[in-house]
C-alpha cells in the first residue's frame, strides 16, 4: 500500500513546517531525503531558499532536482522518508522548459509536458518504498487570474494537486498553520 501524503496550503500557511515535522516523526531515525525543486532566479528567492535550508535538520540530505523528481524517488530506495518541496515549482519548471516566463505568453508554456510529468511523478510516488510527503500550493481559492498565463498556471497546478491527491493515502490542507484532514 502507498504511503504518500500530500500537504496543501496557501502562501505562508505553514505547509512546509508541517511537512518537515511529519517527516521527522515518520522517519523514526531512518534517513530523510529532502527534494528541493525551487530554482533561485533572484535575490529574494535565494534568501527564501536559504531560510528553508536553515529550517531543516542538518542530517537530512538535500537533493536539488527541478525536473526529474521521479528518478530521484526511484533511486532513493533506502530513505525512510522522502520530502518533496514543492510540487508547484515542479509544475512551473516543466511548463517553463520550452517557454519564456519574461514574455508572459501562455502559448509558450508547455502545460501538457507539466501534466505528463506530474502523472509520472504521482505513479512513482505511490509505488515508492519510502514514505513520500509532497508539499504543494493550493492556488485555486483566489480570484481568477488577470492574465492568460496566470489562468493556465492556476489550472495546471490545480490538476496537478488533484492527480497527487488521487494517488495519496493522506491529504492535509494547512490553514493558518492548522492541518485539516482532507483524506485519510
Amino acid at each position: 500500500m502507498s504511503n504518500l501524503t500530500l500537504i496543501l496550503g496557501g502562501a505562508r500557511s505553514g505547509k512546509s513546517r508541517y511537512a518537515q515535522e511529519l517527516a521527522a516523526l515518520e522517519a523514526q531515525g531512518r534517513p530523510v531525503v529532502y527534494i528541493a525543486t525551487a530554482q533561485a532566479g533572484d535575490e529574494e528567492m535565494r534568501e527564501r531558499i536559504a531560510r528553508h535550508q536553515q529550517d531543516r535538520p542538518a542530517e537530512w540530505r538535500t537533493v536539488e532536482e527541478p525536473l526529474d523528481v521521479a528518478a530521484v524517488l526511484k533511486r532513493e530506495t533506502k530513505a525512510g522518508v522522502i520530502l518533496l518541496d514543492c510540487l508547484t515549482f515542479f509544475v512551473v519548471n516543466h511548463m517553463l522548459r520550452s517557454g519564456d516566463a519574461a514574455t508572459c505568453e501562455a502559448e509558450t508554456w508547455d502545460a501538457e509536458a507539466a501534466e505528463a510529468a506530474v502523472r509520472e511523478l504521482a505513479q512513482v510516488a505511490q509505488q515508492a518504498a519510502p514514505t513520500v510527503i509532497v508539499v504543494s500550493n493550493e492556488v485555486g481559492m483566489g480570484l481568477v487570474p488577470e492574465t492568460a498565463l496566470g489562468r493556465v498556471f492556476r489550472d495546471v497546478a490545480g490538476r496537478a494537486n488533484q492527480e497527487m491527491a488521487a494517488a495519496a493515502t493522506r491529504v492535509r490542507l494547512l490553514v493558518a498553520g492548522i492541518p485539516m484532514v482532507v483524506k485519510g
